[in-house]
C-alpha cells in the first residue's frame, strides 16, 4: 500500500509518523511556540532528527472556537516555511482549508492538502483534481471549528463519518483523482464527545472497510485529558502515544503527532514484535 504524493510514493506497509509544525500564536497545544519562519523551520528539523516521516505545517488553528485567519495572514505564515521545508527530503503537507493555500503551498513544492474541511470550501476539491499527483488527507468535522463543540453530534457516530468520508473519496474519485492519492481521517475531536472519539478507535475496523488508508490525529486531545485527568495538553504525551500506537494496531497508517520522538520509539517496540 502506498500514498502517492506530489514527490514521493510513501510506503504505508510501515506506520508514518507526521510530525505537527503550527506557524500559529494561538495552538491549542503549542501556540506561539514555532511562530515565525526561523522559529518553525528550527522545528522542523528537529522533529525530522526525532524520526518524523512527514511534516504538517499549518497556518491556522482549528482548536473548539477558534477564529479564522485571513488569507493574506494564513499565507504570510506558511508559505516561506514550505518554501524551505521541501528541500529537507520528507514529504510536506498543508493543513489548510483555503483553496488559494493549498494552490500557492502546491505551486511552492508541498506534496500533500491536508484539509478538516475535506474539499468542502470553494474551490478547494478543483485545486487537488486539477493537480497531476498531490496526496490529499480527507477528514471528518461536524459544524465548524467555532460551534463544533458547542453542539456535539449525536448517537452513534461510526456509520455517520464513513459514509461521510466515503462520499467525500468518491467526490475525488469521480474527478479523476487517483485511489492511492487519498487518505481519510476521522476527525477526533472535531464535533464528538469523548465517549464518540473512543468509539471511533474501537471501531476503526469499520473506517478501514471503506478501503482507503486512515490517518488518526489524536495526539494531545482534550478527550485523552478527559480520561486521565490530565488538563494541561502538553501533560498528555503518554496518553497521546498510547493513542497513537492503539491506532497503528487497528490498522492507521499515519498517526500525526505533536510527540514524535516518543511515538517513533513507541512503533519501534511494536514493530519489533510483528511477524518478518
Amino acid at each position: 500500500m502506498h500514498w502517492q504524493t506530489t514527490r514521493f510514493d510513501i510506503d504505508l506497509s510501515t506506520p508514518q509518523v507526521m510530525g505537527i509544525v503550527n506557524v500559529t500564536p494561538d495552538s491549542f497545544s503549542d501556540g506561539g511556540q514555532h511562530a515565525g519562519t526561523a522559529a518553525a523551520l528550527r522545528h522542523c528539523e528537529q522533529l525530522i532528527r526525532d524520526g518524523a516521516h512527514l511534516l504538517d505545517i499549518g497556518g491556522e488553528s482549528t482548536r473548539p472556537g477558534s477564529p479564522a485567519v485571513p488569507l493574506d495572514e494564513e499565507l504570510g505564515r506558511v508559505l516561506p516555511v514550505i518554501r524551505e521545508a521541501v528541500k529537507l527530503g520528507v514529504p510536506v503537507s498543508v493543513d489548510t482549508y483555503k483553496p488559494e493555500v493549498m494552490q500557492a503551498a502546491l505551486d511552492a513544492g508541498a506534496d500533500i492538502v491536508n484539509d478538516i474541511w475535506a474539499l468542502r470550501r470553494g474551490e478547494a476539491l478543483d485545486v487537488v483534481a486539477e493537480h497531476p499527483r498531490c496526496g490529499v488527507c480527507l477528514m471528518h468535522m461536524h459544524r465548524d471549528p467555532q460551534t463544533m463543540q458547542v453542539a456535539p453530534m449525536a448517537g452513534d457516530v461510526v456509520p455517520v463519518v464513513a459514509a461521510f468520508l466515503r462520499d467525500r473519496a468518491h467526490a475525488l474519485t469521480a474527478r479523476g483523482v487517483a485511489h492511492k492519492r487519498i487518505v481519510l481521517d476521522a476527525g477526533v475531536g472535531f464535533g464528538k464527545t469523548v465517549a464518540q472519539n473512543f468509539s471511533l478507535l474501537a471501531r476503526q475496523s469499520e473506517l478501514l472497510a471503506l478501503g482507503w488508508p486512515m490517518l488518526a490525529g489524536w495526539s494531545r486531545k482534550s478527550s485523552l485529558g478527559a480520561v486521565t485527568d490530565r488538563e494541561l495538553p502538553s501533560d498528555r504525551v503518554a496518553a497521546s502515544v498510547a493513542a497513537a500506537l492503539l491506532s497503528v494496531e487497528r490498522g492507521a497508517r499515519v498517526v500525526r503527532v505533536h510527540d514524535v520522538r516518543e511515538t517513533v520509539d513507541a512503533l519501534k517496540v511494536w514493530q519489533a514484535i510483528q511477524p518478518v
